[in-house]
Order: structure tokens, then C-alpha cells, then sequence
């Protein structure tokens, strides 16, 4: 894990993220299925990491081949991103049959998506500000 590296003596990709990540206020993962769960490589990547996610919120958007659009797998990450410190909101986007979601143009074939993903991005803009100023005040720990 990164918090295992003394400061500055961590491999340049893992500083790379890190500098990354506490600079985010908030973070939207993207993740596809596998297995009906999320990819080992995500799993991975979110494992290295702790403290520079603490109080700041996440949005899950998923998608599949198939008709459910990544949400099994989507469950399954909103219980590792509070467990990291991370809290989803209570919306999720799935992105179903993701092989003709969009013409070639990658405008999408169905008109949901829009306003669907419009109003998720707004749930998460306002989680972001919510949090954000609540850290400003102070964190418990």
C-alpha cells in the first residue's frame, strides 16, 4: 500500500495517483463487469490506496453486454468504496448492452441516457460541494 512507502519513496506511478487522488474532491468509478462482480485490476488499484480517499464522496457509473448494465457489479463496489472511505451516493448509472448503447458518432441510441446521466452527474456535483465544505470545517479523525 502506498501509506506503507515513507514519504516520497514510493514507485513515481504510485506518487503519481496519489498526488492525484488527494487532489480530487470526489471520485466517479467507472467499472465494467466481471465475473457479476468488478475487475481484479480495479479491485487492485483501489486496494493501494486509503487515506487519500477519506470523506470524500464516489459516484458508481457500470456497464455489461448485457441488459443489466454492470450492476451486480456496481452492489459490489459500493461496499469497497465506504469501506475505503469513500461513500457512494445513493444513485447509480448503469450503461447496458454497452455494444449499441451509441452510434457511431458515440451519440446515444437511447434518450434516457442523457437526461439520466445529467441528473446523476448533478447528485454527484452536490455530494462533492457537501463534502468538500464539511472537510474545510474539519474531519473526525
Amino acid at each position: 500500500m502506498y501509506k506503507e512507502f515513507a514519504s516520497g519513496t514510493a514507485p513515481e506511478p504510485m506518487e503519481k495517483i496519489a498526488k492525484l487522488l488527494v487532489a480530487s474532491d470526489g471520485f466517479l468509478i467507472v467499472t465494467g463487469e466481471y465475473n457479476h462482480s468488478i475487475p481484479p485490476a480495479l479491485k487492485n488499484l483501489l486496494d493501494h490506496f486509503q487515506r487519500e480517499y477519506y470523506f470524500k464522496p464516489s459516484a458508481i457509473a457500470s456497464y455489461s453486454a448485457g441488459s443489466f448494465g454492470g450492476v451486480r457489479a456496481a452492489v459490489h463496489l459500493r461496499v469497497i468504496l465506504g469501506e475505503l472511505g469513500m461513500p457512494a451516493i445513493s444513485s447509480m448509472l448503469p450503461f447496458p448492452v454497452i455494444g449499441d448503447l451509441f452510434d457511431e458518432n458515440l451519440t446515444p441510441k437511447n434518450k434516457r441516457i442523457e437526461s439520466s446521466t445529467a441528473r446523476f452527474l448533478d447528485e454527484f456535483i452536490w455530494y462533492i460541494e457537501a463534502f468538500k465544505n464539511q472537510r474545510q470545517m474539519g474531519v473526525p479523525y
